[in-house]
């Protein structure tokens, strides 16, 4: 079970996972000693499983996004998720209930590599459909 200060320390390193043991220990009202044992106990732990680059606005700004919702013949699913990871601008793949199996968040450089992604992933052995909306825009991003 993680404490409140486990939860705290968490929150911070979602913020920055670079931050420095001293400035995490400052805003905790801890040691660095204590922040770094604590770090270490929930990699141990396995509730941090790794570190995460973000990535600059202006970055994110000039990619086209899109959900894609994907039915998959279901003795295809795995390969279908698997020919998926293979694909470099599939962001996220969530596995999802209802008339759809999963959802994919594409980042693509341009609309016509959206479109090349998508006809891509409708064409992989096992999908039945795919439906396709792209992100406009992002309003709350936690």
């Amino acid at each position: 079970m993680l404490t409140d200060a486990d939860h705290a320390l968490l929150s911070l390193l979602r913020e920055n996972a670079r931050a420095s043991t001293a400035d995490l220990a400052r805003k905790l009202g801890v040691s660095r000693t204590t922040v770094q044992s604590r770090i270490e106990r929930l990699e141990k732990r396995g509730m941090i499983r790794g570190y995460s680059v973000l990535l600059s606005p202006e970055y994110e700004r000039d990619l086209v996004k899109a959900h894609v919702l994907v039915t998959a013949l279901p003795k295809f699913a795995k390969r279908v998720e698997v020919a998926l990871r293979e694909i470099a601008w599939v962001r996220t793949l969530h596995s999802i209930s209802g008339q759809y199996d999963m959802i994919v968040i594409l980042e693509a450089p341009s609309i016509s590599e959206l479109d090349t992604l998508l006809d891509q992933i409708g064409a992989l052995e096992g999908v039945e459909r795919t439906i396709s909306s792209i992100i406009l825009s992002t309003r709350i991003d936690r």
